[in-house]
């Protein structure tokens, strides 16, 4: 009789616990325990980035979306970049959101996908963006959103309209902020993870205007003692990439400091990094190292802000700036030296060395933010022109 019950005992879990998951899949909700099972179809382990812990993050149907985006209409997409679409949905709980829809020929692969929904669900930070539920739906890869009415950073910096919104109080704000996200995801989590694709279209920003660090596909995991990585299939947006990365495939927590130095330039210049209108330089870097070797720093002051910015304030960050970008990654500061010197105004600054004005243009870059492939030195190059 025992060997008769056991069998039959055990197929009555396996059935319930089948029916319980397609239960909790209808109603668009998967515990943090089947969040691996879910993107074991995109191939891989997510173990493999983080470990076996569970992760809270709930699985929406696809037919939830579908009726969230209006059938992913026209008058609910907020943008669109490489990787896709951004649309704004209503769930049924009358919660806005914001969804990504990757485009099924993007440079977004399985790895990417999968590595954003396993990462973001770790991190917990006022200046980072909240993953509130993602969808696998057939060949569908989605991302749900905290849903931010401002939209990116790059709408009003380079906007000549909207950069009249962004005072300096608030653009000095946004570089604070961004630096604190920045130190969280460095040094404060339990994890050490490398962005190495900051730029301002991947800054966020809420109702307040408060930063939130962005689009997290390409951030890798460092473990505790590692200093240094090195790939051959180097991925980024042209102009934000360190020399060391996009030359020879090194990156570090230095390589975001590098990226945070050039936006840090751009909020104060409202200028871009490739700077097509001032022929004269090849980019923002050197524009903004020639005016601070002239004793003219103000003059790359966004105009929109000149008559309301504290010059104590800009001149440092400018200072700060141009130490971010220093060719060399060892004398580049630390994100923790970087939210230090931008809080403490008596703090002496390092003088900065003329830096380096990498710029590797590929032919076929457009202007639509679409990812390029190269390669150089036997690497994969991937790039993406900025918004």
């Amino acid at each position: 009789m025992l060997k008769i019950l056991l069998p039959v005992t055990a197929c009555l879990l396996v059935l319930t616990c089948i029916c319980l998951v397609w239960i909790c899949k209808f109603r668009g909700r998967i515990s943090g325990c089947n969040i691996v099972v879910a993107l074991s179809i995109l191939g891989g382990a997510s173990n493999q980035l983080i470990g076996d812990e569970n992760i809270e993050l709930p699985l929406v149907s696809f037919r939830d979306i579908v009726t969230a985006t209006n059938d992913f209409s026209n008058e609910n997409m907020l943008g669109q970049g490489g990787f896709g679409k951004v649309y704004k949905g209503i769930l049924e709980d009358e919660k806005e959101v914001a969804i990504k829809r990757l485009s099924k020929s993007s440079g977004q692969g399985a790895e990417e996908f999968r590595n954003e929904v396993v990462l973001i669900a770790k991190l917990q930070h006022r200046n980072l963006v909240r993953l509130l539920g993602y969808c696998i739906h057939e060949d569908e890869r989605l991302l749900i959103y905290e849903y931010l009415p401002n939209k990116s950073l790059d709408v009003f910096i380079f906007d000549a309209a909207s950069k009249y919104v962004l005072d300096w109080p608030t653009r000095f704000q946004i570089i604070k902020g961004v630096a604190r996200g920045l130190l969280y995801l460095h040094q404060d989590s339990r994890l050490t993870i490398i962005h190495r694709d900051l730029k301002s279209s991947n800054i966020l920003l809420d109702e307040d205007m408060s930063p939130k660090i962005s689009d997290f596909g390409m951030a890798r995991i460092f473990g505790r003692d590692q200093q240094e990585a090195n790939t051959n299939r180097v991925v980024g947006t042209y102009g934000y990439m360190s020399p060391e990365y996009a030359m020879d495939g090194a990156f570090s927590v230095k390589s975001d400091t590098y990226s945070f130095g050039v936006l840090l330039l751009e909020i104060i210049s409202g200028l871009k990094i490739s700077l097509p209108h001032l022929s004269e330089f090849p980019n923002l870097l050197a524009y903004a190292w020639n005016l601070w070797n002239d004793g003219k720093p103000m003059d790359m002051v966004d105009s929109s802000t000149a008559d309301n910015c504290s010059p104590t304030e800009v001149l440092r960050c400018i200072h700060i700036g141009l130490l971010c970008v220093q060719d060399n990654p060892y004398n580049r500061p630390l994100m923790s030296s970087v939210v230090f010197m931008l809080e403490n105004e008596t703090t002496e600054l390092s003088t900065p060395r003329q830096p380096v004005y990498f710029a590797y243009r590929n032919s076929e870059a457009k202007e639509t933010g679409e990812n390029t492939s190269s390669s150089m030195n036997n690497m994969s190059v991937t790039m993406f022109e900025g918004r």
